[in-house]
């Protein structure tokens, strides 16, 4: 099984190809008889990467998408009109509630820039997921991610209106809840080293994510960590208590990229050493 970071918000140097980079991401998994697209970016860029790859969307069996913000969906109406036929799209039912992100009184719409109509036009088979699901054998989509540990409060910049109807008001004049994002899912891989998880953002938190997909999966050691961990925008306790579970979890890679920051990348790769991996666009890993 293969991973290839299609989308992410760099581009490494001397990258075997000329990717471009946006504030994204997209992972293309490979198992050998499928190709799974896991996200789209925020835009089309991601039909001109994965073309660096010798990829075209109608080679996609499958698109999951890990959650409903606009840096991980934007790019799906790019990869359904190029496919030109209709895609299994595996989201949880709650994708596309109205979201926004509030920071000293600036205010922006950060949900699926589309409708659910015109993506389906477009020719997006959604399905949706409220539970694990062993997408082929050995891949799970985690469905909802139990919060179970007390440190993973998240990021309380994100928020939804406090009523459904607001949902179509000004930002300044709507009334916002903190985002309980509960359409955040992740991949589970189980192979022979392990678990690896495979997350978009990992708002739910990257340690409820792991200890979840131990359960799913039967696993009993976590391989390596691959994708957002969004640490970089969680407050100090929270870093410290993730890095110390990552610790004793001890992962023989962490793969780790977009919304994790540079300072937290930094700070691991300060605690991991040569078992840290930033995964920026063209990045592979191999199961």
């Amino acid at each position: 099984m293969r991973f290839t970071v299609v989308v992410d918000n760099n581009v490494p140097p001397g990258a075997k190809a000329a990717f471009r980079g946006e504030h994204g991401l997209a992972v293309l998994i490979e198992t050998g008889a499928n190709k799974i697209l896991f996200d789209t970016g925020q835009s089309d860029l991601v039909i001109y990467n994965l073309g660096l790859l010798g990829v075209h969307p109608r080679d996609l069996d499958a698109i999951v998408l890990s959650h409903g913000h606009y840096d991980h969906t934007g790019g799906l109406p790019a990869v359904l009109a190029m496919a030109g036929k209709r895609i299994p799209v595996f989201s949880h039912p709650d994708i596309f509630t109205p979201r926004f992100s509030v920071a000293e009184k600036n205010c922006k719409y950060v949900g699926v820039p589309f409708t659910r109509e015109h993506l389906v036009r477009l020719g997006a088979d959604f399905r949706g997921i409220e539970e694990p699901m062993e997408l082929v054998p050995n891949l799970w989509i985690s469905g909802p991610v139990p919060r179970e540990t007390a440190y993973e409060e998240g990021d309380a910049r994100l928020v939804v209106p406090t009523e459904p109807s607001d949902a179509e008001g000004c930002c300044e004049a709507t009334g916002f809840q903190k985002d309980p994002l509960t359409d955040d899912m992740a991949i589970y891989i189980r192979c022979s080293q392990g678990l690896i998880v495979l997350g978009g953002c990992a708002h739910s938190g990257i340690i409820n994510m792991v200890n979840h997909g131990l359960k799913v999966t039967g696993s009993i050691k976590v391989h390596g960590l691959l994708g957002g961990t969004h640490l970089g925008p969680t407050l100090e306790p929270q870093q410290n208590a993730t890095m110390a579970a990552l610790e004793w979890f001890n992962p023989d890679f962490i793969a780790s990229n977009h919304c994790t920051g540079f300072a937290m990348m930094s700070r691991l790769a300060q605690v991991f050493g040569k078992k840290f991996i930033p995964a920026f666009c063209g990045t592979q890993i191999e199961c």
